[in-house]
């Protein structure tokens, strides 16, 4: 592993050097790739010279160590050998865990999809409860929010919703999102006060550039139709809806939330490119998920990924075992800490893959 970081540093000190060429910015595109890569590299080098300081601080301690040395010396240069010792540890374990595979599309910025489930109309309401949730987590991370494509009901809910969030890390911070919702409350419209069950499914999709899938203008449908939903602004009378059906796959797509309607093509293929992408990834992952069961899940959205119990004021991860007692604030946006727990447990079982 030490031949490993020393090799990543060579590499690190050899893009500072290209990227300090005026010259190498006549190629805008090389200089952005070597850039990031030199980004990404830039943890993993400061971890291992953290460690070298470390090692040459516990050298030197040994060092010291003699009979010649007076007690309270003695004492100093122990702790010093003892912090030396402990860093070295620490930023061991640290550098296991940057050295992990990244996932490719961590950077990217995602559609996410929300439909109601089981439910009806308690179902639909809870969906729009955990739009309203994920654009409020968005704002606090200054991410963009765009509605794609909206299908809502008269009181309020939402049948189903697609929106984009734009911003850094969005897709790293929401993919283990995707799953089945589970909701228990005493809905609004239930008089005698009885707790209701119901579910909402959500996908995470990394957002899909050209250049990642090639669609063949041949292999699709594309049908116009008229905005419908709940009424007002929903509503137009021209056929601007759009829906595009991908033929080899069966994949289907609706948008309507425009009123041009080549903004709705438009927005339609995002989320049909980054659907069918996903579809694709899945494919070639599937090996790979059967023989490794996730801690946090396989993202399948057949799983029951969590429940929020307002009753009790509790939102339960089954992924990680983890309830959390707050379910007024990680309704307002509060996710970090869910967040923050479901990827610190996917690298621990990469990690224990990786040693296993």
């Amino acid at each position: 592993m030490l031949e490993k970081l020393a090799g990543i540093e060579r590499r690190f000190e050899e893009l500072a050097e290209l990227l300090s060429d005026p010259d190498i910015y006549a190629d805008p595109k090389n200089a952005a790739k070597l850039s990031k890569e030199q980004k990404e590299l830039t943890p993993i080098v400061n971890a291992y010279r953290a460690y070298c300081k470390a090692c040459e601080a516990r050298d030197e301690a040994l060092s010291m160590m003699d009979g010649t040395l007076d007690s309270d010396f003695r004492e100093m240069v122990q702790e010093e050998l003892t912090t030396a010792k402990a860093d070295i540890e620490r930023i061991l374990e640290e550098v296991k865990f940057l050295l992990l595979p990244t996932d490719p599309n961590d950077d990217k910025n995602v559609i996410v999809e929300i439909r109601g489930g089981a439910g009806g109309e308690e179902a639909a309401l809870f969906a729009a409860n955990l739009y309203r949730m994920y654009t409020m987590y968005g704002e606090t991370r200054r991410w963009k929010t765009e509605v794609m494509n909206l299908n809502d009901t008269e009181l309020g809910g939402i049948k189903e919703i697609s929106f984009m969030i734009e911003g850094a890390g969005a897709y790293s911070r929401l993919k283990f999102e995707s799953g089945v919702h589970r909701v228990q409350r005493v809905p609004d419209t239930e008089a005698s006060g009885r707790i209701h069950t119901s579910t909402v499914t959500v996908a995470v999709l990394p957002e899909a550039e050209e250049v990642d899938l090639e669609i063949r203008e041949v292999d699709l449908q594309i049908d116009t139709y008229r905005s419908s939903g709940a009424g007002g602004q929903h509503v137009n009378k021209t056929e601007s809806a759009i829906r595009i059906t991908h033929l080899p796959t069966g994949v289907v797509v609706e948008c309507q939330d425009e009123r041009s309607q080549h903004k709705n093509k438009e927005r339609a293929m995002k989320i049909l490119r980054s659907r069918l992408l996903e579809t694709l990834q899945a494919e070639q992952h599937a090996a790979v998920a059967a023989e490794r069961k996730s801690q946090v899940g396989t993202g399948d959205r057949s799983e029951r990924i969590r429940t929020y119990n307002f009753p009790q004021g509790r939102v339960t991860d089954h992924r990680i075992g983890l309830s959390l007692y707050k379910i007024d604030a990680i309704m307002n946006g509060d996710l970090d800490e869910l967040v923050d727990a479901l990827i610190t447990a996917d690298r621990a079982e990469k990690l224990r893959a990786s040693e296993g």
